[in-house]
């Protein structure tokens, strides 16, 4: 790894490659809008928690898993193929495709999320007594069949903005505007004390506000690129879309079923309150993959248009950087819900939701592995494997559904979470193979690797130390969170585990905020 003089300074050629300057602005917006994203939505969790019931939680839980299931299958995969074949068109210069993109990608996904909402309108009272034996299910139901149009809609013109690089609309549409709603509205119901069953029509009434505004923005921004007649949807650039989405909606079935399998299953084989006290679990987890989840929505179109201008070797580079990035966020936060999720879940939801500390950790370890593969899932997508990414997924899938059926009636709540867990790590083991298979590409660096090891010598120490003395409040857990970042960044510089991007990035954000640190500089070249 090329090592860093002390006398270098910014006008050294310190210059980011335009990918990551790309990745690096993007992320940086994406990153303010998921936080505000995943903290009302955790807010709304944490709310529902505490004032109802946790058979309450759990049946708000399956009913979204339910709409989840017809928004997945609605969209066709064509969320995620408009934005790879936008950006792959724009690097190759094919722009008169981009019209027929557009035009079929809307019409096919509001003709499909039509007919899915009344499927699931009829179906409702079916589905809540024979396959989760909860009547109380059948209303939330048919509430959200009504919403089903507008979560799909949603979802494929923030994708087409995405095509075009364009991040602000899903940031301030989806991540803000619709993420702060629906807890806001939420916080009324409890303190004019209404029912339960108002929770739904809220949930609804803020999709179709977010639709109706970001409607609104789409036509007035995208007036010239929007053609909608028969020609444009059945030309062959449609049908080009189509048969490229396609494997990616059997791809977004598969990963549907590999994220919500264990809690469909649980509802199904033990009740709402065991999948309440999942939930919670569940909703913790995934925090982990925040920094990931942030990159790959400036990702794809990225890195699609590098590999359409053969630029392999840059993502090589890119993604290894990108990888320890993510690592670094997340790791240190794994180690507080590993290592104390008992009182995090006591603290945030109460002590009724105590038992889902075990599938707490069990799902802490699997995502924090995920994040170790990196953005394996978003790179095939570039390369335009859709096939290999549906077939990964679809291992992946079975490996879920059967150690869910084997573990569940025994183990419950923990058994999902294992079952869950294993299908996460083998998911994550195929992209990562078939990826270095295809550009050599692969996740982990000597300068992740030390770190991370010394990190988690350092912190399993404190762990044994202080346990017997240690007591929690909320304040006591925000001062843990601070304290693992801190040993985390003394890792990195004791192992000396910094590249010349990290160093360029500072640079950049030096240069763009006007703020400047020597303190941080002289600590930083100290330890090259």
């Amino acid at each position: 790894m090329t090592k860093m003089t002390v006398n270098r300074t910014p006008s050294d050629s310190f210059e980011l490659s335009e990918s990551l300057q790309k990745l690096t602005k993007g992320t940086g917006l994406v990153f303010i809008g998921q936080m505000i994203m995943t903290f009302f939505g955790f807010i709304g969790y944490v709310l529902i928690a505490r004032h109802w019931t946790e058979s309450d939680l759990g049946i708000y839980s399956l009913a979204l898993t339910i709409l989840s299931i017809c928004t997945t299958f609605s969209v066709l995969g064509l969320t995620s193929g408009v934005v790879r074949s936008i950006a792959h068109s724009r690097g190759k210069n094919e722009i008169k495709k981009i019209p027929d993109f557009i035009a079929a990608s809307i019409f096919y996904i509001l003709i499909t999320s039509i007919i899915l909402g009344i499927i699931l309108f009829f179906l409702s009272e079916e589905i809540s007594l024979y396959i989760f034996n909860e009547p109380s299910l059948i209303t939330p139901l048919k509430i959200f069949a009504i919403a089903v149009p507008f979560p799909s809609l949603i979802n494929v013109i923030v994708s087409i903005f995405r095509g075009f690089d364009e991040i602000k609309p899903t940031i301030y549409f989806t991540y803000i505007f619709q993420s702060m709603l629906f807890p806001i509205l939420t916080a009324g119901l409890i303190l004019f004390n209404l029912a339960f069953i108002n929770v739904f029509y809220v949930n609804l009434f803020s999709f179709i506000i977010t639709f109706v505004l970001l409607l609104i923005y789409f036509l007035k921004t995208t007036s010239s690129w929007l053609k909608f007649t028969r020609k444009s949807l059945t030309s062959p650039y449609s049908k080009e879309l189509i048969l490229f989405s396609l494997p990616l909606l059997g791809t977004s079935v598969l990963g549907f079923i590999l994220n919500s399998t264990d809690k469909l299953m649980l509802g199904g084989l033990k009740n709402a309150a065991d999948v309440g006290l999942y939930s919670v679990a569940i909703g913790l987890a995934p925090f982990l993959s925040f920094p990931l989840s942030v990159l790959i929505i400036v990702f794809i179109p990225i890195f699609s248009g590098l590999y359409a201008k053969g630029l392999i070797e840059e993502m090589k580079r890119d993604y290894s950087i990108l990888t320890k990035w993510i690592c670094l966020a997340s790791l240190p936060l794994f180690f507080i819900f590993f290592l104390f999720p008992e009182p995090i879940i006591s603290i945030l939801f109460g002590s009724n939701y105590i038992p889902a500390e075990f599938a707490l950790r069990i799902l802490s370890i699997a995502y924090i592995i995920n994040n170790f593969a990196g953005p394996c899932g978003a790179t095939l997508l570039a390369f335009g494997r859709s096939q290999f990414i549906m077939i990964a997924t679809l291992a992946s899938a079975i490996i879920n559904i059967v150690f869910n059926a084997l573990l569940i009636p025994p183990y419950g709540l923990i058994g999902a979470a294992v079952a869950t867990g294993l299908a996460v790590i083998s998911i994550n083991f195929l992209r990562t193979w078939k990826i270095y298979s295809l550009g050599k590409i692969q996740p982990l660096s000597k300068n992740l690797i030390k770190p991370s090891l010394l990190s988690i010598i350092i912190m399993i120490a404190f762990y044994f130390a202080t346990k017997p003395f240690l007591f929690f409040t909320w304040w006591i857990l925000i001062l843990l969170i601070i304290l693992f970042y801190i040993i985390f960044i003394v890792s990195i510089l004791i192992t000396k585990s910094l590249d010349e991007e990290d160093l360029k990035v500072l640079y950049a954000l030096e240069k763009k905020t006007g703020l400047r640190s020597n303190l941080i500089r002289k600590l930083i070249t100290k330890f090259l």
